[in-house]
This record gives C-alpha cells, sequence and structure tokens, in this order.
C-alpha cells in the first residue's frame, strides 16, 4: 500500500483477464497472486485475484464492467469459507450473479490446478460451481443443524443477504428457495425481509438528518445547486458516443437542403441519402467548420475517423489498446452511460421502449442539427455585442434576423419549441 498503489481499489491480473472476462462472460475471483499465475499457464485467463485483502466495492465494480457473472473460488477449509461469505454481500448490492466454487479439503485453486489437466480442472469447475445464495443456504443449515436459536440467527443472516440484491423477482426466487432448504416458510423470511428493509430505510434516514445536523427548526437559505449545463460539452461528447457505437454503420439520412421559396423564405427540402455514420458526421463538421473545443473528444474523434478512412472497420476493444490511460477513462465512462439507457423489466408492465440503435440515423441528425442551433445561438450572442459596441447596427441586425430565421427552420424539424 502506497500513495501510488491502493490494493482495495485494484484486481491483480484485471489487465490481462479483460478480454477473457468479457468473452466468457464470467470472472473467476481467487484469493492470492499464484492462484491467478497457475490458472493462466493451464489456460483459464479470465481469473483476478483480490490481493489477499478483503474484497471491496471499487473491486467489484472494476469486474461489473466487464461482466455481471462472477465465480468465487475458495479453498477447502469449511471455516474459511463461512468468514469469506460475509464479503460476499457487497456483490449482491451491486446486482451482479455469484456463483461458489469449493475445492477438496487441503486443496486451494493452485495446488489443485498443477495437480489437473485443463480439460479436468474446467469440468471440475463447471460441475461444482454452485449459486451463492443457495450454497450459502445449505451451508448454515448444515452447521445450526438441531440448535433452534443458532438456526434463528442463520436464517436471519441468509434473509440480510437477500435483502442485498436490488433486482424484486431474483429476491422473491430466493426467498422461495431457502424456504425449501432451510424447512420454513415464505411468509416468515418475507415479513423478516420487510423488517430489515425497513430498518434499512430508517438507518438511512437517521445518516442524512445527522449530515444536516441536530438542531430542529433551523432556518436554511436556500442556495441553488443546480449545476449549469455546458452544452458544447455534451454535443461534442454525443458526437464521440455515436462514433464509438454505430460509426461504421450504413444508415439513411434525410438530409435538409436550404432553398429559398418563390416567396423569397428560406425552407428546408429533405433529401434521403445512404451513408456510413462516420461519413456522415465528419462531412457535417467539415461543412459547418467545427472545431472539437475538449481536447480529449478532438484527439478521439480524429483517431476514429483516421481508422474508418484507412481500415474501413473498427473495434472498440482494439481502439481502447491503442489509447492512453486518460481518454481510455474518458472512452470507458462513454460506454458506461450508454448502458444505463437501457430499461430493464418493462415488458412485464406491457411498457415496449424502442431500442437505441433502432434510431441511429434519427440520432446523428438529431445531434448535428442541435450542434448547429448551438453554433447560431453562439454567432447571434456575438452579433449582439457588436451591435452594443456600435458598430454598423444596419448590417449585423439583417445578420441577427437571418441566423434567426435559421434557427426557427432547424426547430421545426426537430419539433422543439423555440426558447
Amino acid at each position: 500500500e502506497s500513495d501510488i498503489y491502493h490494493k482495495s481499489k485494484v484486481l491483480y491480473g484485471i489487465y490481462e483477464a479483460k478480454k477473457a472476462i468479457a468473452k466468457e462472460d464470467n470472472c473467476y475471483l481467487v484469493e492470492g497472486y499464484t492462484d491467478v499465475i497457475q490458472f493462466a499457464q493451464k489456460g483459464i485467463t479470465n481469473v483476478v485475484s483480490s490481493s489477499g485483502t478483503a474484497l471491496t466495492s471499487d473491486q467489484i465494480r472494476l469486474i461489473n464492467r466487464l461482466t455481471k457473472n462472477i465465480t468465487v473460488l475458495f479453498d477447502g477449509d469449511a471455516a474459511g469459507i463461512r468468514a469469506s461469505l460475509r464479503g460476499i454481500d457487497l456483490i449482491l448490492e451491486q446486482g451482479m450473479n455469484v456463483k461458489i466454487c469449493t475445492f477438496p479439503d487441503g486443496e486451494d485453486p493452485d495446488s489443485f490446478a498443477k495437480k489437473n489437466t485443463l480439460e479436468q480442472l474446467t469440468k471440475y469447475l463447471n460441475t461444482n460451481a454452485k449459486d451463492f445464495i443457495r450454497y450459502k443456504a445449505s451451508l448454515l443449515m448444515e452447521v445450526a443443524k438441531n440448535d433452534p436459536v443458532k438456526k434463528a440467527e442463520l436464517i436471519r443472516d441468509m434473509v440480510t443477504s437477500i435483502s442485498k440484491i436490488p433486482e424484486p423477482i431474483q429476491r422473491e426466487i430466493y426467498v422461495k428457495d431457502c424456504s425449501r432448504i432451510m424447512d420454513i416458510s415464505q411468509e416468515v423470511l418475507f415479513s423478516t425481509l420487510a423488517q430489515i428493509g425497513q430498518k434499512n430505510i430508517q438507518a438511512a434516514k437517521k445518516t442524512e438528518t445527522k449530515k444536516k445536523g441536530d438542531v430542529p427548526f433551523e432556518v436554511v437559505k436556500p442556495v441553488s445547486t443546480i449545476k449549469k449545463v455546458d452544452v458544447q460539452y455534451e454535443l461534442e461528447r454525443k458526437v464521440i458516443e455515436i462514433l464509438l457505437l454505430y460509426g461504421n454503420r450504413v444508415e439513411d439520412f434525410e438530409d435538409l437542403v436550404l432553398k429559398e421559396s418563390e416567396g423569397g423564405e428560406l425552407i428546408l427540402e429533405p433529401v434521403v441519402q445512404n451513408a456510413k455514420v462516420f461519413e456522415k458526421i465528419y462531412l457535417a463538421l467539415q461543412e459547418d467548420e467545427m472545431e472539437f473545443t475538449n481536447g480529449n473528444f478532438k484527439t478521439i474523434y480524429l483517431k476514429i475517423i483516421n481508422i474508418l478512412n484507412q481500415e474501413g472497420e473498427f473495434s472498440i476493444e482494439n481502439f481502447v489498446d491503442l489509447n492512453d490511460a486518460e481518454l481510455t477513462s474518458e472512452i470507458a465512462n462513454m460506454l458506461m452511460n450508454d448502458e444505463q439507457y437501457e430499461l430493464h423489466d418493462w415488458e412485464r408492465k406491457n411498457i415496449f421502449p424502442k431500442s437505441k440503435d433502432v434510431g441511429v440515423s434519427q440520432l446523428v441528425n438529431e445531434t448535428i442539427l442541435n450542434l448547429r442551433r448551438f453554433l447560431i445561438d453562439q454567432r447571434v450572442e456575438a452579433f449582439k455585442k457588436e451591435t452594443k459596441n456600435g458598430v454598423d447596427n444596419n448590417s449585423l441586425l439583417e445578420e441577427i434576423l437571418n441566423y434567426t430565421s435559421l434557427k426557427m427552420l432547424l426547430s421545426r424539424k426537430l419539433n422543439r419549441v423555440l426558447g
């Protein structure tokens, strides 16, 4: 542990394992360095280690970016297993699917891998990996046996683990399983689950009250906490996100050609054009002579355009490997934000949201049109400042009117109310 190396925030082997974890859609979590090395030498590379420390939320988030499935490998020592189970609640809190695999007495992942071939090791892991909640319920009941007091304590411990799971359907399924394994009614388990949930809410309220202070009826002056949105930053970020996700995709784009009607009014005529997403964006930005104001976005943009122009193919995984740590972090944040768009469990309520990638051409067009509107607003503001300084008011006012007319046309196309 040092100012540079924080054990609780890293996982040993994550850099080498990340591609295999994403490909296999599963991560094996072991305790020590040698376990990771021995597994890798056998040919199982989707494995990482907590470096001998207790598992932390930061470490779990590193895995959660790559897969929702984690298999924790324990030594054969029963006492050690029971002690380690407590840390797995943190994994459940983050909505991950957890399995447990134990080795025979006296064996650990390192020694077991040494004694077996890759085929034998893989078969053992697949056969013996058990769902965490069911595994824990069976283990705890074996410990309690005929002791009613201990059994009551362990049932509460079990329900506490279930309460950490954010998905309601999963919680209900596990309650039913535990009812059968522990030989106790579902009603009692659901009642205990509700009590724990209520206590958690009350504890959260108390913590919030302490943060605000214990003085009752204290008059607090309202303070504005609304953060001003950097519109250009958000639009530039959206352009990069579209290129990362859909850059090489071919779409039909409805371009708008500006023409003058017989009455002298500016009108936008639609023209459909078939093109790749990156070509559409590149030509639109060239036409507007738009430069990225954010240095990271500019670098990422030029790299993506260069790869697609020269190679015609683009892979996010390979592209991430080409970039430095700061750019990689920026890209990872964009991809994680994109995942948050997904709506879960709505179909059960007879609500069927449209997939984001169904309307890619619309997304591209709206982003470009919004960017143009923003640039027009900037130009109009610049003109207004010049008029205040006494510069040739008539010509400037004409420019302002022209730009305002163009902005109204764009707003109509976007179905937006002009602010």
